[in-house]
């Protein structure tokens, strides 16, 4: 047996969230009717000539920058020529000798450690038509054909699967919160392609490398590569001459299958593109693009833990961009960010999944949550209340000082009226009283209880313990 290590490689495609394609004026977007959102550019008719989109570049500029990439700041296409129903022109513009962005990296946190993860490309591609397969044929709705892509490939950096995966949500989030595409994997806008190969531990000798295409989740990209690293490690050590190919990965069975024998780079024959002139990047537009770009997740997540929220509630506002969006404003704010951290992740972002809404949906304004947040730090109202209140506010944007005067909802302080309500509770629950002298800690939970549902959840609950507490005492 040898002892093998896998090296890996991903190329990430990732359509961007323009409103035209990059190189015609037909809509981009997803979810038409097939072949609507199309002219004869995106076909391929003779004779007609491709016009760049410039957002489609400030985009491109975006990633390469928080992907720490230097910039080709005179940049050209190509031609990637292959011949597959997908494709009407035969040839895919692309770039191959001047990507937008180059030697870059990413860091990933595996196990409380940093690893980086060398980019080698960012490059700026048309995407194919979609091909569906249905009974013994192919249908094609070329909607999706010229999409702008980008794709980012990394350096065979990455050392298993969970590696792999963790790089995949990194990127997926950094994209997102750049705001350049909406990452659906689901939907196809954001797809991967894993590049892997297994070497001797002791040599530095990469083997033959197999492709894994067009991985359509985060699970899909780690399963695929533990089953290629078996289905490799059993073929080398059985003597089997590992030759390059393109594999697909099944997500019934967690396997790989064959697809075709590896193109190689001669076979595409590049060339640059006659019908777009060079691109320049002068500093000022890279400059505008850099101030353009948002504080991204890892930075928000520091800043998150040095104010005090867990690890926990971090990650849950990290993993919902509108909540973290919302925080954000929240953070420039004289507010206790506790409990506005733990209101978003908890009761918040419940009312957002029981809807099946997002924040943007929903009426929530900051001012009045900053509101909210106010009268729960000077006790006037409770957790409990906060929950009541709450789906009245995201709803119809009601002014929580309204809803409270509406619903009679505010916290009770006033010492006589609680004790009075008290002595009331304690009288009609002699064996409670009883517990409590005997030393039983639940009678205290128990009693409170009582005063909280007498109370409709208004009692300050604070101050009614104490008051509890010295009446018992007194018994």
């Amino acid at each position: 047996m040898i002892a093998l290590e896998p090296v890996i490689g991903i190329e990430i495609h990732v359509e961007l969230n323009t409103k035209s394609k990059v190189f015609s004026k037909a809509l981009a977007s997803y979810g038409s009717k097939p072949n609507t959102n199309i002219n004869v550019i995106d076909l391929g008719y003779p004779g007609t000539l491709p016009t760049l989109n410039k957002e489609v570049v400030r985009q491109a500029i975006k990633v390469a920058i928080i992907l720490n990439c230097n910039l080709n700041k005179v940049m050209h296409f190509d031609r990637k020529n292959y011949f597959y129903p997908d494709v009407p022109k035969n040839y895919q513009i692309t770039q191959s000798r001047t990507p937008i962005g180059y030697d870059g990296y990413l860091d990933i946190e595996v196990d409380g450690e940093t690893k980086r993860i060398g980019i080698s490309r960012v490059h700026i591609e048309e995407d194919t038509a979609k091909s569906n397969h249905i009974n013994n044929k192919t249908l094609l709705d070329f909607n999706r054909a010229g999409i702008p892509l980008l794709e980012i490939v990394t350096q065979p950096d990455i050392s298993n699967a969970r590696e792999a995966m963790i790089y995949v949500e990194t990127l997926r989030q950094m994209l997102l919160y750049s705001e350049v595409s909406d990452v659906k994997i689901e939907e196809g806008s954001m797809r991967c392609d894993v590049n892997i190969s297994m070497k001797p531990k002791s040599s530095n000798e990469l083997g033959n490398k197999i492709e894994i295409k067009n991985i359509g989740s985060i699970f899909g990209v780690g399963e695929s590569i533990k089953y290629e690293i078996d289905r490799q490690t059993e073929l080398i050590n059985n003597n089997v001459l590992i030759e390059e190919e393109t594999r697909r990965y099944d997500d019934k069975t967690n396997t790989t299958i064959l697809m075709r024998v590896k193109e190689t780079g001669n076979d595409y024959r590049y060339f640059p593109e006659p019908d777009i002139p060079y691109v320049e990047l002068t500093d000022e537009w890279i400059e505008e693009m850099r101030r353009g770009i948002p504080r991204m997740p890892n930075e928000r997540y520091r800043d998150y833990l040095e104010v005090g929220i867990n690890d926990i509630v971090a990650n849950k506002l990290i993993g919902n961009k509108s909540l973290s969006d919302f925080f954000e404003i929240l953070l420039k704010n004289n507010v206790n960010l506790i409990n506005a951290a733990n209101i978003l992740t908890s009761d918040v972002a419940g009312y957002l999944n029981k809807n099946n809404v997002s924040l943007k949906d929903t009426k929530l304004e900051v001012d009045n949550f900053i509101k909210l947040l106010t009268l729960l730090d000077k006790g006037d109202i409770s957790s409990k209340i906060v929950k009541e209140l709450l789906p009245d506010m995201l709803a119809n944007g009601t002014d929580v000082e309204k809803l409270i005067a509406a619903k009679g909802t505010k916290i009770i302080s006033d010492e006589t009226q609680l004790t009075t309500i008290i002595s009331d509770i304690i009288s009609n629950n002699s064996s409670a009283v009883i517990d409590y002298q005997n030393g039983k800690d639940k009678a205290i939970k128990y009693l409170m209880g009582e005063i909280m549902k007498a109370t409709k959840g208004q009692a300050n609950p604070v101050l009614a313990r104490d008051i509890l507490i010295n009446i018992l005492k007194k018994q």
